[in-house]
């Protein structure tokens, strides 16, 4: 199954899903007028559920045609969002940094960071060297713990694309900045589309080519077979010892980055997934503006 969501912050958000090659306004769907948590979709028994929903009801529903080029963030209010760092080995070499051994570099993204597709995103003054990352991002479905290796498939929902931009000269003057350069307004997109983890077996989503690509122009592209550490490490690695809620969105690595100004347009794609699109600009400064956090001679 395919989810997106509709509508704007003036109007509401809504969400859509697709059914027998139409998408439909899930509020339109006897049973699910309240539903706004696409977490809530996700799962055997409530995918199996809304499917036998639409069996029984698409006949009488008006389909809709919600715009993918003008999508929202198919992100949950409130859902945490946790990425990968240095994943792929081209994206170590791109930073002249070694790939970490025991685990992926991590980092915690704050909620005001995220844009829907379509929108700008805005060049902080703070940084000359901003960088954007095509990923392949993984929707926790349950809330859950200490998940095996092995079970890790039953607490993921589905798979969605990421666009995640780094203020990458802040990190390379000290790493330890990594959630401050990841943070800026504007810096992280997730969707337009999530695709339910059903329709995707083992060898499909390890074979899936995820791309960053800039005015039009593909500067770096792999799949999840190249990564250091796969799915099911991943899934493992951030709910150690942590509780992973639903709508949770696990960002899984880059295989390179694009440096991005302004004019540009930069995009994610992730096959048989969907595509984020978005043109960049300058963010204008304010006269409290400064370029770094503590620089790495600090303590802290």
């Amino acid at each position: 199954m395919r989810i997106s969501r509709t509508g704007t912050p003036a109007t509401g958000y809504g969400i859509a899903v697709h059914h027998r090659d139409q998408w439909f306004d899930l509020s339109d769907v006897p049973g699910y007028a309240g539903v706004s948590r696409i977490s809530d979709l996700l799962g055997e028994a409530p995918s199996r559920e809304l499917t036998g929903a639409l069996e029984r009801h698409a006949p009488a529903l008006t389909p809709v045609r919600p715009d993918p080029d003008l999508a929202p963030s198919v992100v949950d209010p409130g859902a945490d969002i946790w990425g990968a760092g240095l994943n792929y080995r081209r994206h170590s070499q791109d930073l002249e940094s070694e790939q970490p051994r025991s685990g992926p570099g991590s980092y915690l993204r704050p909620a005001n960071c995220l844009i829907g597709n379509g929108d700008h995103i805005d060049l902080p003054a703070q940084s000359q060297r901003v960088t954007a990352e095509a990923e392949l991002g993984l929707v926790i479905k349950t809330s859950c713990k200490n998940v095996e290796r092995a079970d890790w498939r039953s607490v993921v929902g589905g798979v969605t694309a990421v666009l995640d931009m780094t203020a990458e000269d802040v990190i390379r003057e000290n790493p330890r900045h990594i959630p401050w350069a990841k943070g800026f307004d504007t810096f992280c997109s997730v969707g337009p589309v999530l695709v339910t983890l059903d329709e995707f077996g083992d060898d499909d989503l390890t074979s899936l080519r995820i791309a960053t690509v800039r005015n039009r122009e593909t500067v770096a592209a792999a799949t999840p077979a190249d990564m250091k550490f796969g799915l099911d490490r991943l899934v493992e690695y951030f709910s150690a010892g942590r509780t992973l809620d639903a709508g949770t969105v696990i960002c899984t690595g880059t295989p390179g980055a694009a440096v991005i100004h302004a004019g540009d347009t930069v995009e994610a794609v992730v096959q048989d997934v969907g595509a984020l699109t978005h043109p960049v600009r300058q963010q204008a400064t304010g006269r409290h503006d400064k370029r770094y956090p503590a620089s790495h001679s600090e303590g802290g």
